[in-house]
């Protein structure tokens, strides 16, 4: 055989080689996103938002959400914020929502069963309108939380006690995503929270945010005030602030959220572009987002898209 023919034929196998190795890749990248979307997961591509934890090896676990999931998980956070609840309750709350409708505020269900947390109207939770209203849905099952001594439960226990589901078991499944969520809605970590979301479609509403806002968390957070594209929160204590900032980030879509500052971070929405392979830069020094014009660190600073 000649060197010439040998190495035709070499070229040849690299080249098969290489379209088996690249139909594999295409093969695995579909079936990859198939798994997350039949286990409610948003694909790479997809709006989404992760919260990320710490372990005390200084290992970090990332959690994520569609961005229409963590808005939901902002109403039922916010809500125990508001009433002053023990964390531990947004905690049960994001896990029985996440086994009950994946936080995903939908009409049907086994039987009469609607909206983020299944409740049946023919169970006294209230009419299907009510329930289909999230902060409605929320508010009615911190109540009957409330009802139950907590004590020693684990979050499966709790959330069954409630919801007296046939598989009670299914809960603790979540309860890492919900820790983890919980965790930066409610505050208990700082610039924990970040999304990843298309460019603004609309400008935002100052006004608008703050009604939101203050629904959203009443009088346990300061009055905000709209100061034109822009939305402050004067002087929150550390844990309300990030509270609130991480609320703001959670819910920047529906809002046309462009940046969010608190404590000397800053979150910036275009800087968020990312792949599966490298992580958004989430939330950075805000001296370094603003050289010489960081927003003051006491408030919370959220800038809205302009016209």
């Amino acid at each position: 055989m000649s060197s010439h023919s040998a190495g035709r034929r070499s070229r040849a196998v690299r080249l098969s080689l290489f379209v088996v190795l690249l139909a594999c890749a295409v093969l695995a990248a579909g079936v990859l996103v198939a798994v997350e979307l039949r286990a409610g997961h948003p694909s790479a591509g997809e709006p989404r938002c992760v919260a990320t934890v710490t372990g005390d090896d200084g290992r970090r676990t990332r959690h994520t959400l569609s961005a229409e999931q963590t808005d939901n998980a902002a109403v039922v956070a916010a809500e125990a914020v508001e009433r002053g609840a023990d964390p531990e309750t947004a905690v049960v709350a994001l896990a029985t929502a996440m086994q009950e409708s994946k936080l995903v505020n939908i009409d049907y269900g086994d039987r009469d069963s609607v909206g983020l947390f299944q409740q049946r109207p023919s169970q006294g939770w209230g009419t299907v309108e009510q329930i289909m209203d999230p902060a409605y849905a929320t508010d009615v099952f911190y109540d009957r939380l409330t009802e139950i001594d907590l004590g020693s439960l684990s979050v499966t226990e709790a959330a069954q006690a409630v919801q007296r589901s046939a598989h009670p078991e299914a809960y603790a499944k979540h309860e890492p995503l919900a820790r983890a969520f919980a965790g930066s809605l409610t505050g208990r970590t700082e610039a924990t929270l970040n999304c990843v979301l298309a460019d603004p479609g609309a400008p935002g509403d100052a006004s608008r945010a703050a009604d939101a806002l203050g629904a959203a968390f009443g009088p346990a957070a300061p009055s905000a005030r709209a100061e034109g594209d822009r939305l402050v929160v004067p002087a929150p204590d550390g844990s309300t602030g990030w509270a609130v900032a991480h609320w703001v980030v959670a819910r920047a879509a529906e809002l046309g959220v462009t940046e969010v500052s608190f404590d000397g971070r800053t979150w910036v929405r275009v800087d968020q572009r990312t792949n599966r392979f490298a992580p958004a830069p989430g939330w950075v020094d805000s001296a370094v987002a603003h050289p010489g014009a960081a927003p003051p660190a006491g408030d919370v600073v959220v800038v809205l898209a302009s016209p």
